[in-house]
């Protein structure tokens, strides 16, 4: 009786590691530089703002808001339902109007100003309990201030992150946003969280999209476990 010839093992592609995903974004995006976009304290009530919509909503909200209402102490002393209608545009706006009326009024308890660029000098864990403690304020909200306005190694998980992150083998697929952020923040050196961050949710939203990841165009294609690409 002839022997059988034994089946063979699908071959595996190999693993992807947080170096090789930048080196290899890098050859499409271009190497990223830190930019500061606005003060803490701005940065914090627009990623808010933010939140559950786009980012063209968001700034059209607070561009509104802060046209109107000039200072954060006069936004403290509006009625909320004048809040809400003045940053409609950004969607959610009943629930946001209190949320940051909450932020602001917290802040001016706890340090009697609004400037926030002292947490920079403080540790990086110290500062997200800083703000994570805040009214309202997630690791996200919190990430993305420290990120971009104060220079700090913190990795902000958006939706695009998420998804390029669970795709590429960086996290479990089960992992949640909120799970990520401890995560990636240990994988990738503090050095590059800023690059990656910004390479990541760039490759997201031009390349590995949601609903169609264009995988025959991706640098990542040869070792992606998600790729479609032959």
């Amino acid at each position: 009786m002839p022997s059988r010839s034994p089946k063979r093992s699908a071959k595996r592609k190999p693993t992807l590691t947080p170096e090789l995903v930048k080196i290899r974004l890098e050859s499409v995006y271009g190497q990223i530089e830190w930019r500061p976009r606005m003060i803490a304290i701005d940065e914090l009530i627009f990623t808010v703002l933010t939140q559950n919509t786009s980012d063209l909503n968001a700034e059209r909200a607070y561009d509104t808001l802060r046209k109107s209402l000039p200072t954060w102490g006069q936004v403290i002393e509006a009625e909320a339902e004048n809040v809400a209608a003045l940053i409609k545009r950004g969607g959610l706006s009943n629930q946001k109007s209190v949320r940051i009326q909450k932020i602001l009024v917290e802040i001016l308890k706890r340090i009697g100003h609004f400037d926030l660029e002292f947490l920079a000098a403080r540790p990086l864990e110290e500062t997200r309990q800083w703000f994570t403690s805040l009214p309202g304020v997630g690791p996200k909200t919190a990430a993305v201030v420290m990120a971009f306005s104060l220079r700090m190694p913190a990795f902000p998980v958006d939706t695009h992150i998420h998804r390029v992150s669970k795709r590429l083998g960086l996290i479990a697929d089960k992992t949640t946003a909120d799970q990520a952020h401890p995560i990636m923040e240990q994988l990738i050196s503090e050095d590059d969280r800023y690059d990656m961050h910004v390479l990541l949710i760039t490759h997201g939203r031009q390349m590995c999209k949601a609903r169609i990841a264009q995988c025959a165009r991706c640098p990542l294609a040869n070792e992606c476990p998600a790729s479609t690409a032959k």
